[in-house]
Order: C-alpha cells, then structure tokens, then sequence
C-alpha cells in the first residue's frame, strides 16, 4: 500500500517548487479571464434578446448589450489581474489619468459620442426618416454613436456629426405618416375670384395622391405686381409628397388651361429711341 501511495505522488522539481504558488495564481486568473469573457458575451446576447422583447430600437439594443458586455469584461480582466497577485490600485489610478487626458484631447469627439447616445435614447427620428439637420435634407440611412448618415433626395451621402444635430433644430417630415404640400400660382388681374378657386378647387380635388381628409384648400393670398395669388394645400402620404406636388402642379396648369384662365409672365418691351 505505501508503494501505491508513492508512486500516486508527483514530486516537483525543487527547482520549481518556489513558483507553485504562483503558476496556480496564474492559472486561475486564466480560468477567470476566459470565463468572464464567456459569460459577458453570454449576458450581452440575454441582454440583447431582452431589449428586442420590449420592442427597443435596433440600434439602441445593441448600444446597451456592447456596452454591459465591456463593462463586464473590464470587470473580469481587474479580478483576474488580483487573483494573479498584480496590484490593480495603481493600475487603475493610471487607466484613469489615462482616460481623462486622452478625454481632453478628444473632447470634441466625446461630446458627438454624448450626443449619439441620447439620439439613441430619445429617438428624434429612427432609421428611413427623412429629417431636416444642421442645414441638410435626407432619409436617414444609420444613426452612429459619433454621426449619423443621410441620403440625399440626390442620392448624395451626407455625414453630420451628432453634436450639429443634438445643438440645432431637428424637423422630422416623415415621422406623423403625412405631409401636407402647397402650390402657389399667380392668375391674371382681371380673373373672376369665384371662377379661380372653382377651377383650382376641382383640379387639387381630383389630383392623385392627395388625400380626401384632411381635406385640400384653395386660397387667395395677395396681390402681386402682375398677378392676384392664390396657395393651392394638400395633404398626402410622406413617401408620395414629391409626386403628389407634380401631379398637382401638372392638373392645375391644364386646368387654367381649359378653362381659358391667364397666367401672367414678365415681358420686356424694347423700344427704339
């Protein structure tokens, strides 16, 4: 029994026997490390599935998810380097200064990245918006932590930072569903009022695109120099706005047309001395 019992025992080299305590410091710290990075990615995936559940934007869920995922391997990597034996105070005091110089020197980025993160929360406007922002006009394509991209009606891409948006007007024109267009046209002096707003009235009403409620409106606005005008509204929906304004615009003109109603132009008489 005492032969089975010495030859079970496994004897270190007395070179090593110093370190014993150290490699299974080290190799716990490694069993940390891998099982805080398994359960982060683990959590940040139940987060994730969560935040879809309750219906929370896209890009705002996995926002969170990234974000409980870091912080839970930060966590990880400062427990493991403990467990080693490596002091973590300085460590971290020097993370700190760290973060607060590189901080100062990428202010500017930091304050796109604040704005980012409440665009993301707060929601002005969400993904195929077509939005007005600092002074540009486009669907919404993706909405970063540090810019958001728009496509113009040109098919142009246009980045602007978040901090021009989250400090400027935000004019969603997509987000109630419908929008409302207007035409303005000047008629001949000399037109019948009644006979204008019948033949304009019957042209948006039976224009496509334009929806029966709200209803359309014809009204006589002003006087112009060679014309009395009249706003032509009408309301249709957010995807259809720019081909109801053709549509309308099309019905209207043929309409003064068959009516024999003038639309005045500027003329320029040249005379010889």
């Amino acid at each position: 029994m005492r032969d089975l019992v010495a030859m079970d025992t496994v004897q270190l080299p007395p070179a090593l026997a110093p370190y014993l305590g150290f490699f299974q410091s080290l190799a716990a710290a490694l069993a940390m490390l891998v099982g805080g990075w398994i359960v982060a990615k683990w959590l940040a995936k139940l987060a994730l599935s969560m935040l879809r559940r309750r219906k929370l934007d896209e890009a705002v869920a996995r926002f969170l998810a990234s974000l409980i995922q870091w912080a839970l391997l930060a966590a990880a990597v400062i427990a493991a380097l403990n467990t080693a034996g490596i002091e973590t105070t300085s460590f971290v005091a020097v993370l700190g200064s760290a973060g607060l110089a590189l901080g100062l020197a990428l202010q500017g980025n930091l304050g796109h990245f604040a704005s980012g993160v409440m665009l993301l929360m707060f929601r002005p406007f969400t993904t195929g918006d077509v939005v007005t922002v600092a002074g540009s006009t486009g669907s919404v394509e993706e909405i970063g932590l540090f810019a958001t991209t728009l496509v113009s009606p040109d098919n142009e891409t246009i980045i602007v930072p978040n901090g021009a948006i989250t400090s400027n007007k935000v004019i969603n024109l997509t987000a109630r569903g419908t929008r409302r267009g207007a035409v303005e046209i000047g008629l001949a002096y000399g037109t019948k009022i009644e006979d204008a707003i019948r033949v304009l009235t019957e042209a948006v009403e039976g224009a496509d695109l334009v929806l029966k409620d709200p209803a359309p409106g014809v009204l006589f606005v002003g006087f112009g120099a060679s014309s009395i005008d009249f706003k032509i509204t009408a309301w249709t929906q957010a995807p259809d706005y720019l081909a109801m304004l053709h549509g309308l615009r099309e019905r209207i003109y043929n309409a003064l047309n068959e009516a024999g109603i003038d639309i005045p132009y500027q003329q320029i008489v040249v005379r010889n001395a």
